[in-house]
């Protein structure tokens, strides 16, 4: 057995049996889920390019971001844009490769602009957010990590990261509403609605709430009646979702829309937007506040203390390894699932260490009532060596983002 493959068996309580269960989910437009999903889109362009041109992927980390809001003054009928936002760039990214020079800073600016043009129906990129970029060259050492043309990159970074599987009934839930929210069937039959969904669900025992936040754009609101004869058309399209979702031994569902609204205080007391996020007056993001690698906050779940987004996906294993540890964590419980109820999955690298060689492997596994670790562990342990063998698999898919880190 590989020596930095550990494999124990946890005597916890699997989370669907304990009583509290708190799982949050940042949408769309969600200012942090912004910065996430358009840092991480312009490692994906700057990786394409540097393929296309050199034949490898080059030293970048694009994983430091502010969207500061705006200011906006929201009318009946439709509101004005006072100040546009400004989103700030930053980190690092490889400019010059022998004579060549690569325009990252067209590149970025680029991809930010076509990303929210294709995702937030109501910005207008060239008019409504302000562009700064603060992408500036790595270190010699990081950089010469990058110079080996085929194979595996060594980890540029020593980091950990944690995965698990399977999602419980309330992750499952909060995730599906909000791709629901934001999804284009909803928005077609919705269209007075704003992306930035957030979803708060909470379950104590078999009772689950949910909370959700999701603005109405004020270019079709006229007036405070019409403003909550939408949102209670919203609300009940909502719980007929909702209620498709139940399957057996399901908890009650109780659900909750713009829970700040207040009726009798004008536009003062309604959840208005003009662009369609909170960025554009009441709330600023940054990278890493959103969203996990799985697309979930779930405050019981033991978490990565690194952010996915924007990171180099040959050699930041602070991206690599987010990922791959839930897809670890997923292929031994769809595996094992007759035998198993959880599945951990613990990864910590090794700066200049190979990526298919990590310092450590660790495998918790919650085994099912009578049934023993020692009948499925040598199967675990040759699932993991499986896994980092095809990492590189894996590294081409985040190089063409094909796995959603938002």
């Amino acid at each position: 057995m590989n020596k930095a493959i550990v494999i124990e068996q946890l005597k916890n309580i699997p989370l669907p049996q304990q009583r509290v269960e708190i799982v949050e989910r940042k949408g769309l437009g969600h200012p942090d889920n912004m910065c996430d999903a358009i840092m991480d889109q312009i490692s994906v362009k700057l990786s394409q390019e540097y393929l296309k041109r050199f034949g490898i992927i080059l030293h970048h980390n694009i994983d430091k971001a502010l969207l500061a809001a705006g200011e906006v003054r929201h009318e009946f009928g439709g509101g004005h844009v006072i100040k546009p936002m400004r989103l700030i760039i930053g980190d690092r990214a490889t400019k010059f490769y022998g004579d060549e020079v690569i325009l990252v800073d067209e590149i970025a600016i680029q991809t930010a602009k076509d990303w929210l043009k294709q995702k937030i129906r109501y910005i207008d990129p060239e008019k409504h957010v302000n562009y700064q970029i603060e992408l500036k060259e790595g270190s010699e050492e990081l950089k010469d990590i990058f110079q080996k043309k085929g194979g595996l990159l060594v980890a540029n970074d020593t980091s950990a990261a944690v995965g698990y599987a399977p999602l419980t009934y309330t992750e499952k839930t909060v995730l599906s509403l909000e791709r629901y929210l934001n999804s284009r069937q909803f928005k077609n039959q919705f269209p007075e609605t704003g992306e930035d969904v957030k979803v708060m669900g909470h379950r104590n025992g078999q009772s689950l709430h949910m909370i959700v936040a999701m603005p109405m754009m004020d270019s079709y609101i006229d007036s405070e009646a019409t403003y909550f004869r939408k949102k209670n058309e919203v609300l009940e399209t909502i719980k007929t979702f909702v209620s498709h979702e139940l399957v057996d031994d399901s908890p009650t569902i109780d659900l909750s829309f713009n829970a700040l609204d207040r009726e009798g205080k004008g536009i003062s007391g309604l959840y208005l937007s003009t662009l369609g996020t909170s960025a554009e007056s009441a709330d600023s993001g940054q990278v890493g506040r959103g969203n996990r690698a799985n697309g979930l906050i779930t405050l019981n779940r033991p978490v990565s203390s690194e952010a996915a987004a924007g990171k180099n996906p040959v050699s930041h294993v602070g991206k690599i390894y987010s990922l791959l540890s839930h897809k670890i964590a997923n292929e031994i419980y769809t595996t094992f699932k007759d035998e198993i109820e959880e599945a951990y999955i613990w990864l910590l690298s090794k700066i200049g260490q190979p990526i298919d060689k990590p310092e450590l492997a660790a495998a918790e596994i919650i085994m099912k009532e009578g049934k023993e670790l020692s009948s499925i562990s040598e199967q675990v342990n040759e699932l993991i060596e499986s896994s980092f063998q095809r990492i590189n698999e894996l590294c081409n898919d985040l190089a063409l983002g094909r796995y959603p880190v938002a």
